[in-house]
């Protein structure tokens, strides 16, 4: 399905008229999982942007994702985008496109944005999320350098591997003693979930709006 895109094709979905952004991460939220932030929650949000990058690899069109090391704090052992948390003076974009290249060495000279997702509240870290979408601008594979610090595995996945139904999955996950409906996307040996997957449903959503209104032309 990725030769069917071109990348004008997703900077169009990502300025689709009217898209309902909320109903598209829907499809791939976990049961009970908060979509904002509770109002007695104390302190302030935690504010971060993260990068989701395109680039093609043997002549498919491939999304770049990270595994965080085990012993992390925060979101330890599970697939993710790069990005983290905003430092003082930047605005979203500028902290997703620093931490591409602290995490896995991506300059922003290298890449062309190409448009936004909607933001995110990520309920156990208390975090409030911008997503921006990049394309590695010479069309090829980036030459990843991985933060040891923080990522065990780059994991390069098709863009068309999540259009493929076969590739979704859903199951009861225990998160503190309660049994949870948790959906997922296969990525080789291991499932992404939670605000990934999330923040993939909705570009997978928003291309399907593209393909179908070029099928109707």
């Amino acid at each position: 399905m990725d030769r069917l895109f071109a990348i004008t094709d997703v900077k169009k979905a990502l300025n689709l008229s009217g898209f309902d952004a909320f109903q598209a991460q829907m499809k791939m939220t976990p049961a009970s999982r908060a979509s904002q932030r509770p109002p007695d929650r104390t302190g302030e949000v935690r504010l971060g942007g993260v990068l989701l990058l395109l680039y093609y690899k043997n002549d498919e069109l491939h999304l770049v994702l990270t595994r965080r090391r085990d012993d992390l704090n925060s979101h330890a052992g599970q697939m993710s985008f790069p990005g983290g948390r905003r430092e003082v003076g930047e605005t979203m974009l500028l902290t997703a496109l620093r931490e591409t290249e602290e995490e896995i060495g991506v300059g922003s000279g290298t890449l062309e944005v190409l448009g936004q997702l909607a933001t995110l509240y990520i309920p156990p870290s208390d975090f409030e999320v911008h997503p921006y979408v990049a394309w590695h601008n010479d069309g090829g594979q980036p030459g990843f350098l991985p933060n040891s610090d923080e990522v065990a595995e780059i994991i390069e996945v098709p863009l068309r591997s999540f259009f493929d139904p076969s590739m979704r999955g859903e199951e009861p996950w225990d998160f503190r003693g309660h049994s949870i409906m948790v959906p997922f996307y296969r990525a080789g040996k291991y499932k992404v979930w939670g605000a990934t997957a999330m923040m993939i449903s909705e570009l997978v959503e928003r291309l399907y709006v593209v393909s179908s209104e070029a099928a109707i032309r």
